[in-house]
């Protein structure tokens, strides 16, 4: 699975700060070049999720200006517009608006105990392609999580099988390999109690990270 490049992750390492709840991506992306330099160069920041999964830290404004991430939260503004109409699919800004989390319910997702897409995760996955094309500039990361029960020989495989099943559709929808990369986290990184039904619900899920890529980036520099 592909990594990202040692560009896009200094530029996303360091300490996530300037918080700024309800505030648009593009708002946020401006008010991150506007004070948080101090933070660049501080090492890997905090990880989303909570455990070993993608490592973020201070925004792309901070290290290359405010006006640079203004111009990536608007474009992931609008791709988040997108996200959002698609049913069984919660949809977020992360790290200061210049990246977005969805998460897939494994309800919608895949039956219990099971990798397989069904009709309705596919139809979902579908328009999540068809997002992914319409917005090309940008990475992806799929992350799989299972709830408590069962051994970690049995959730440790399961969840990376439904992360790669959400990796294969996609790339059968002619999203490009390149783009993406998948990995399984069991029940590491639960989200809700695992003593309920309701809470080992939440916590059998698929999260998708997507994040700009180099040439967005490099645009934004140019102020496209």
């Amino acid at each position: 699975m592909k990594h990202l490049s040692l560009f896009a992750t200094l530029l996303l390492s360091g300490a996530l700060i300037l918080s700024s709840c309800g505030a648009s991506n593009t708002v946020k992306g401006g008010g991150i070049g506007a004070g948080a330099g101090a933070a660049v160069g501080a090492g890997v920041g905090s990880v989303i999720g909570g455990g070993r999964g993608a490592a973020w830290g201070a925004g792309i404004g901070a290290v290359l200006g405010g006006t640079t991430g203004a111009i990536i939260g608007n474009k992931m503004d609008k791709q988040k517009a997108e996200l959002e109409a698609i049913e069984g699919a919660q949809v977020e800004s992360v790290n200061e608006g210049e990246a977005i989390k969805v998460t897939f319910e494994s309800g919608i997702l895949f039956a219990t105990n099971s990798s397989t897409l069904n009709a309705a995760s596919r139809s979902s996955l579908d328009k999540f392609a068809t997002s992914l094309q319409n917005n090309p500039d940008t990475d992806v990361k799929i992350y799989g999580h299972t709830d408590s029960s069962g051994s970690d020989a049995i959730n440790n495989p399961l969840s990376q099988r439904r992360a790669e099943s959400v990796y294969n559709y996609l790339l059968s929808k002619g999203i490009s390999g390149n783009r993406i990369e998948s990995e399984g986290f069991g029940s590491s990184q639960p989200v809700a109690d695992n003593n309920s039904v309701a809470g080992r619900s939440q916590n059998r899920r698929v999260e998708v990270f997507i994040l700009p890529n180099a040439k967005m980036i490099q645009d934004a520099k140019e102020g496209k």
